[in-house]
């Protein structure tokens, strides 16, 4: 299973040579379905899907999670497809027009609010998405975290990291003190996710490298639990490792001990902490829902409470507002910059956008292929 090739996964289509091109798979032949960069296995799944020669293509939401790189690519990808007779029909944001793109149907709340041309579309002033903002009187209430103070949240020195022969991290030298709000960048594939897992004590080769969180050396004598209870972390697997079946609210109490299902009974404390974070995110109404009857947007709001719930001295946001609707990731923006503002808070951000980014955001970390770009 694990040396399954792009080559093989696509073995089975006999007209498989017209897509190679068009979808730049080519180069990929040869390479394990497990190496590939989001950008690479949505192409892979693209062709899967052109081969069975459908009459109309459904992409809902293709371009969540790519880099810049990887979105120029499908927008060429999509133009080219169009030219070959294939209707599309694209699931997207407002932001996300591929010029392929000739009708516009905008849905809002289930009703649709506008069906028309592209041009009709790009004119309409109406569809302004409302922007709330967080409650600053509900946010006051909220209990200063137990005041901690660390010269140093987290402190890489010359840190790298291997796997077989590959370099995923070289030689990675970085400081995050206490309050500062980082932005980490990178095309996929550039290591990013492995810089989180040394941060987030979840990479046992953290041992063999110097790093410091929390004041402390890694390898001194500090549990896994004594650094993840200090740092409240979302990314956009960790629904898949939640059961269908816990409710929103266990999801969300689950954060109060960094744990993934809920295993002890709650404080009076800790519920009234729990309901504060649901009414600050919208989900009161469907806390007592499961996982499975709520929409994809609902479940990150969810996901997001869960990283919020402890205040913790660290939030590590891994491309956060992905799945989130445009007026949903507007508001999160605006609670990230409060609680940083108000807690002085210690916040790494990855996105690859700028436009994604809360205004607290001051410092930049970019990697390319395991790298520290200047």
């Amino acid at each position: 299973g694990d040396s399954i090739t792009v080559a093989g996964a696509l073995e089975a289509f006999p007209d498989k040579e017209k897509w190679l091109e068009v979808l730049h798979l080519q180069p990929l032949l040869d390479k394990p379905l497990l190496q590939l960069s989001n950008g690479e296995n949505k192409r892979l799944q693209l062709a899967k899907a052109l081969l069975a020669n459908p009459g109309v293509l459904i992409l809902d939401n293709p371009f969540i999670g790519l880099d810049t790189e990887g979105r120029k690519t499908l927008h060429e990808i999509l133009d080219s497809l169009v030219l070959k007779d294939i209707q599309v029909i694209l699931i997207t944001g407002a932001t996300e027009l591929p010029a392929c793109i000739t009708n516009v149907a905008v849905l809002k709340k289930g009703r649709l609010i506008f069906a028309g041309s592209r041009q009709a579309y790009l004119q309409q002033p109406v569809l302004e998405i409302a922007k709330p903002v967080p409650d600053r009187t509900l946010l006051q209430q909220l209990k200063q975290p137990a005041a901690e103070f660390f010269n140093v949240v987290v402190s890489m020195h010359d840190v790298t990291i291997r796997y077989g022969n590959k370099t995923v991290l070289n030689k990675i030298n970085w400081l995050v003190k206490q309050g500062e709000c980082w932005n980490v960048s990178g095309p996929n594939g550039a290591g990013k996710s492995t810089l989180l897992s040394l941060i987030t004590a979840d990479n046992p080769q953290a041992y063999a490298n110097k790093i410091i969180l929390f004041d402390k050396q890694r390898g001194t004598g500090e549990s896994i639990w004594d650094i993840k209870k200090r740092i409240g972390f979302v990314s956009p697997e960790l629904h898949l490792y939640f059961e269908q079946h816990a409710t929103c609210f266990e999801v969300i109490a689950s954060g109060l001990f960094d744990t993934i299902g809920l295993f002890r009974r709650l404080s009076a404390e800790q519920e009234e902490r729990l309901i504060f974070w649901m009414r600050l995110m919208g989900l009161e109404s469907i806390q007592h829902k499961r996982l499975n009857q709520i929409s994809t947007s609902e479940q990150r709001m969810a996901l997001l409470a869960r990283a919020l719930v402890k205040n913790p001295a660290l939030l590590i946001l891994d491309e956060p507002t992905q799945g989130l609707d445009e007026t949903q990731a507007a508001y999160f923006k605006k609670l990230v910059n409060e609680i940083c503002n108000s807690f002085s808070t210690t916040l790494i951000y990855v996105s690859h956008y700028t436009s994604d980014l809360p205004a607290c955001i001051d410092h930049f970390l970019k990697l390319a292929e395991g790298n520290v770009q200047d």
